[in-house]
């Protein structure tokens, strides 16, 4: 009797609990732009710098001699080209915070035969940097993919981008945060980095 007992009040105490469990694994929070209002996947954004005080946006370019792929850079005194989110979910239209998701380019005239979406390249062996690129594909999240993926994370009065992706549970890599490297030639170049480039997003 007693093992029944005790197998019955398990139970009945698993049903209640059930329930808040669950609702403590909410969805994370939604990214909201300049105005208030929520980041929707597929619209027009321009990420601008989060302090009144810097001007600037972001683009692609070459570096050096012209190479492919084109790298993703920080421009002075323009706010950039707008870009694009795509959620690992399609069907969810909000963006919402730590959720992984493509970014590219909206539009850019560019000599290489390549995408406008985002790409965390292999390390350059000069500087030790891995920089950001853009000859990335959206979607098909997994191994092939890892290096596209990207998330958005509340940080200070804005939101930072991070590289760590969630679509690939065997895949090896280290999580960082997404910053400002100035290279050799003076390009302000997207890397990862250990200081976070603050943004807010800007509605076209």
């Amino acid at each position: 009797m007693n093992t029944t007992f005790m197998a019955l009040l398990f139970l009945l105490i698993f049903l209640i609990t059930k329930p808040m469990l669950g609702s403590a694994g909410g969805a994370p929070e939604q990214v909201v732009d300049t105005s208030g209002k929520v980041v929707r996947a597929g619209v027009n954004y321009h990420f601008v710098p989060a302090s009144p005080n810097v001007i600037g946006g972001l683009a692609f370019t070459s570096i050096g001699i012209f190479t492919c792929p084109l790298a993703v850079i920080f421009a002075n005194d323009s706010k950039g080209l707008p870009l694009v989110f795509t959620p690992v979910n399609s069907k969810k239209g909000v963006v919402r915070v730590n959720t992984d998701l493509n970014i590219n380019f909206a539009y850019g005239d560019s000599m290489c035969p390549q995408s406008t979406v985002w790409n965390v390249g292999s390390r350059d062996n000069s500087t030790g940097q891995r920089f950001l690129t853009i000859d990335g594909v959206i979607g098909n999240p997994g191994r092939k993919t890892v290096a596209n993926w990207f998330k958005i994370r509340k940080y200070e009065n804005g939101y930072k981008l991070v590289y760590c992706p969630s679509v690939c549970k065997d895949c090896y890599y280290k999580c960082s945060d997404i910053g400002i490297y100035v290279d050799q030639f003076g390009n302000k170049r997207l890397a990862l980095s250990n200081v976070p480039y603050k943004v807010w997003f800007q509605p076209v």
